[in-house]
């Protein structure tokens, strides 16, 4: 939070308004209407109910003036990025300053526009002075210019929010009146993807210390990327052997080399229409529509932290109609956070995807040989075809992994034969024919896989509670049988 200068703070008063208070109609009711009604029927006392009248009249007026001339002296800091992770809890901080020398001690109610997806903390607000509503109550001590303050809010999807005003409400100095004011703050929030939780799921992948010590994992073959000449030594291969270097230096010398280490790894996100389809599993927190979209972001952020211990470059690619955004490949703490704020804000469009337009991009984009893998929907006949039709654009220079998140009952028939009895049964005519559904969908999807398999391109039916550990676990294979 940086200091502004006074002359461009852009917190500014937008509009003063005052309300009465109880005790306003109070006093009319208690007095001026029993003054009224005995000055008609006892003669004389005209003059003293006007008197009476005039006065409150008076007060209420100077009091309304005390009220509108304190407005300028109350001013907010917000800063202009808040930064808070999806379903936990968070700090929205702020500081009040009172320009006036030598400040009274004063009592506020401040209130902000909260979005649904925005929840102010509602336990222990009494102790906080929180009401139900999510409104501050606050009481200035006197001679203190600059108090700090802070909302508790937990929120409950990820993704931009503004807050544009500050909604303030003061009592007057003699209590006839609410001066409510709103000021002009212009902070902005950014919720982030929950990934505590959902690394908490695939723990056991990330407990590996890849690649060193006695924990290293073993490498199927002898690596592909060039590191040096040596001599020939008995037992190499012919098509090791450099006959360049063999013909200049009049003996024989042999290739060495090493497994690669630097590779490119792209997740490509389909955000289109079948991205917003619900994707719920046991353990969310009840109430809490998550959808497929929710699902891949978290698993590409994590499976990027899993890509940098391995020491590779990550890259993303978001598409629905059209490419959305595109961050090209590198490594390093700084290049997750590129990744992590071109996802934060990333939601479903009622769009179908455009395979083409994906695939031409990369196909332009991408000239190193790269992993690429996409996480769509290819459920849907249609698409499944226009993914087919356009996908060798990729296939034939990159190592494509296309991943689909299981529907719900998608699977072979007897598939479950091994399960508890309650999710295995089958007691009703419905049941029989869900089952038979989900197996014709589930054959459909493999005849998808079949014809993929025979353009180089690698797809699985991932499931929903294991979505990140099935992920990595494919790209620790990749990297384990240098497939790439």
């Amino acid at each position: 939070m940086r200091p502004r200068r006074r002359d461009d703070d852009f917190l500014f008063l937008v509009k003063t308004s005052l309300a009465p208070r109880n005790r306003l109609p109070a006093l009319v009711g208690i007095v001026l209407v029993p003054l009224a009604v005995i000055g008609g029927l006892a003669p004389g006392w005209e003059t003293a109910a006007f008197g009476f009248a005039a006065l409150l009249f008076t007060l209420a007026l100077f009091d309304a003036v005390l009220a509108l001339n304190r407005a300028p002296e109350l001013r907010v800091e917000f800063p202009e990025v808040v930064r808070l992770g999806k379903d936990r809890a968070g700090a929205l901080a702020f500081f009040l300053r009172n320009d006036r020398a030598g400040a009274p001690a004063r009592r506020l109610r401040l209130a902000l526009a909260w979005p649904s997806d925005l929840e102010p903390q509602t336990d222990d607000d009494a102790a906080r002075g929180l009401d139900a509503g999510g409104e501050l109550r606050v009481a200035l001590p006197a001679g203190v210019p600059r108090v700090a303050l802070a909302w508790m809010v937990t929120p409950r999807r990820r993704g931009r929010f503004f807050f544009d005003r500050l909604y303030l409400e003061e009592p007057s100095a003699l209590g006839f009146w609410d001066a409510r004011r709103a000021l002009v703050i212009g902070c902005e929030t950014r919720v982030y993807p929950d990934l505590v939780s959902e690394r908490r799921q695939a723990a056991a992948v990330f407990l590996h210390r890849w690649g060193v010590g006695a924990h290293a994992r073993r490498q199927v073959g002898r690596g592909r990327e060039f590191e040096k000449l040596r001599d020939y030594i008995v037992g190499d291969a012919l098509e090791d052997v450099s006959w360049k270097a063999t013909a200049r230096r009049q003996r024989l010398v042999s290739k060495v080399y090493r497994v690669e280490r630097t590779q490119e790894v792209y997740v490509v996100i389909d955000s289109s229409r079948l991205s917003a389809r619900p994707a719920p599993r046991p353990h969310d927190p009840p109430g809490a529509v998550v959808s497929a979209l929710e699902r891949y972001v978290t698993s590409t952020l994590l499976l990027a932290l899993a890509a940098q211990r391995q020491g590779d470059n990550f890259g993303l690619a978001t598409f629905a109609d059209r490419v959305g955004g595109f961050v090209r490949a590198k490594g390093g703490a700084g290049h997750f956070d590129t990744c992590r704020e071109a996802l934060y804000a990333l939601q479903p469009t009622v769009v179908s995807p455009d395979f083409e337009e994906a695939c031409a991009f990369l196909r332009v984009r991408l000239r190193r040989r790269a992993l690429l893998v996409f996480l769509t929907a290819l459920d849907d006949p249609l698409l499944a075809e226009s993914f087919i039709q356009h996908i060798g654009l990729l296939s034939r220079q990159h190592l494509v992994l296309v991943n689909t998140l299981r529907p719900p009952g998608v699977r072979p028939l007897f598939d479950d034969l091994g399960a508890l009895p309650e999710t295995a049964a089958v007691n009703t005519t419905d049941d029989v024919y869900r089952r038979l559904g989900g197996h014709l969908e589930w054959q459909k999807l493999r005849e998808v896989e079949t014809t993929l398999r025979a353009q180089g391109v690698r797809f699985s039916l991932l499931d929903r509670e294991a979505l990140t550990a099935q992920l990595i676990t494919q790209y620790l294979n990749v990297k384990q049988r240098q497939i790439l």
